[in-house]
C-alpha cells in the first residue's frame, strides 16, 4: 500500500498498513529559530542555514527536503506565494502590511510579527465604508521590489512533479485567511462580537465580502493545483483553551453558513479532502463542521477543554471525521523526556489511530522551547510505534 492508498484507507475509516505522518504546514512547522537548533543537532543532514519563511508572522520555515526524509513525512505541501505585502516600520520597530491593509509589528518577546491595528476597527463602521473597503485582488502580485509572482504562479508545476514521481499525499497549504479570523483581524474581535449581538446586518455585511474574496482566492488555487492534490487546508480558529469564542448559536448563524460555502467552492473544482485547522475547545461545533464536509479536523489540542480524552473523542466522532494532529507542543514537547513522548504518541496513536481515521501530527508549530531530542524522540515513535495492528500504551 503506498501512501495515497494509504491516505484514501485513512479518510475513509478503514486502517492502512501504518499511520501517515505529516507537517510542514503554515501552521504547523518549526519556528526558524526551533529549526536552527535542530540543524545544529544532526549535521550529517546538511540542512541550510537559511530556508525559505513559510509563514511570515509566525516565523516558521519550509521544511527541506532532507528533514522531511529524516522526519519520515508522508505529506508534500504546495505553498501560495506571499502577495500583496509592504514593508513598514511601527514605532521603530520592523513590520508589514499585509493583503488585507493590516499592519503588524515586529516583537522579540517571541520573536514573531503581531498584528498592531484594525483597519475596520473604528466605532461607527458603515456598510458603505466596508463596501469601499479595498479589498485584496487574488491575481495581485507579490510584494513591491520583488518578482511580479501572483498567488499561485508556479505551483502547478511543483504539485505536478509530486504528483507524478513520487507516492508523496500532495496538499494544497493554506492561504491564511479564514471567515473569522480575517473578520477579527480587520474589525477586532471587540467590535466584530458586538456587532454579533447588536447590529448583525453589519457583521453579514463584512462576513460576506470576506467570504467573496476567500472563496475566489480558493477557486482560483484550485484552478492551478486541484488536479494534482488530495486534501487541501482551510483555517479558522473558533476556540480559545477553555471554550468557543462565540456560542454554537451565534457560530451556526454567523460563521457556518460561510464556512459552508467554502468548502463547497472547494469541493465543486476539485476532487480532494478538506484539513481545517481549528485551535481550541471546539467539540460543541464538531457536528456542525462535519456536516458541511470538512474531512480532516486539525488540530486535536489535548491541553484544551473537551479534547483531553482522545479515546473518548474517537468513539463519539471517529467514524466521521478523520483526526489530524493530536501532539501536544504546549505542555508535552516542551517539558518530556524522550521515552514520555514515546508514551504520549503511543496512547495517541491508539486512542485516535483504531480503524483508521488518524494522521499523526504535533498539533502546531514547534517553537524553539522544544528540545531537538524530542522532535526526533516524537517522529521515531511515530515510525516504530504506528504500524497495525496499533498497540495499547504501557504505563
Amino acid at each position: 500500500m503506498n501512501r495515497r492508498e494509504a491516505f484514501a484507507a485513512t479518510v475513509n475509516h478503514r486502517e492502512p498498513e501504518r499511520v501517515l505522518v505529516d507537517y510542514g504546514k503554515h501552521i504547523g512547522s518549526f519556528h526558524r529559530l526551533a529549526y536552527g537548533r535542530l540543524r545544529a543537532h544532526v549535521p550529517e543532514l546538511g540542512l541550510p542555514a537559511e530556508p525559505a519563511i513559510l509563514d511570515r508572522m509566525a516565523q516558521n520555515i519550509v521544511l527541506p527536503e532532507a528533514l522531511c526524509r529524516r522526519l519520515g513525512l508522508d505529506f508534500r505541501w504546495i505553498v501560495p506565494r506571499w502577495v500583496g505585502v509592504t514593508d513598514v516600520v511601527i514605532d521603530g520597530e520592523p513590520g508589514y502590511v499585509d493583503m488585507w491593509h493590516t499592519p503588524h509589528k515586529w516583537t522579540d518577546v517571541g520573536n514573531y510579527y503581531a498584528i498592531a491595528g484594525q483597519p475596520l476597527g473604528s466605532e461607527g463602521l458603515t456598510e458603505a465604508e466596508i463596501a469601499a473597503f479595498d479589498w485584496p485582488d487574488p491575481d495581485q502580485l507579490a510584494m513591491p521590489g520583488t518578482a511580479g509572482h501572483t498567488m499561485f504562479e508556479g505551483l502547478a508545476e511543483q504539485a505536478r512533479y509530486w504528483c507524478e514521481t513520487s507516492d508523496y499525499v500532495v496538499g494544497a497549504d493554506g492561504i491564511k485567511v479564514g471567515i473569522l479570523q480575517t473578520a477579527s483581524q480587520l474589525r477586532g474581535y471587540d467590535k466584530l462580537f458586538t456587532d454579533f449581538a447588536l447590529n448583525p446586518d453589519l457583521a453579514h455585511a463584512l462576513l460576506g465580502r470576506i467570504s467573496a474574496v476567500i472563496n475566489e482566492m480558493y477557486r482560483r488555487y484550485m484552478a492551478a493545483v486541484g488536479r494534482y492534490v488530495q486534501v487541501v487546508v482551510i483555517t479558522d480558529d473558533q476556540g480559545t483553551q477553555k471554550s468557543l469564542m462565540v456560542s454554537p448559536r451565534m457560530f451556526r448563524a454567523f460563521i457556518k453558513p460561510y464556512l459552508k460555502s467554502l468548502v463547497e467552492t472547494i469541493k465543486a473544482a476539485a476532487d480532494v479532502k478538506v484539513l481545517m485547522h481549528c485551535d481550541g475547545a471546539i467539540v460543541p461545533i464538531l457536528p456542525d463542521l462535519i456536516e458541511i464536509g470538512v474531512d480532516i479536523i486539525n488540530p486535536v489540542q489535548t491541553v484544551v477543554v473537551g479534547l483531553e480524552d482522545t479515546f473518548a473523542l474517537k468513539e463519539k466522532f471517529g467514524d466521521r471525521i478523520t483526526f489530524h494532529g493530536g501532539i501536544d507542543v504546549q505542555q508535552v514537547l516542551p517539558n518530556a523526556t524522550p521515552e514520555s513522548i514515546r508514551r504520549e504518541v503511543a496512547r495517541r496513536l491508539y486512542d485516535l489511530g483504531r480503524g483508521g481515521g488518524y494522521i499523526l501530527a504535533p498539533c502546531h508549530n514547534i517553537s524553539f522551547d522544544v528540545p531537538p531530542e524530542n522532535v526526533l524522540a516524537l517522529f521515531d515513535a511515530a515510525q516504530e510505534l504506528g504500524r497495525y495492528p496499533l498497540q495499547p500504551p504501557v504505563d
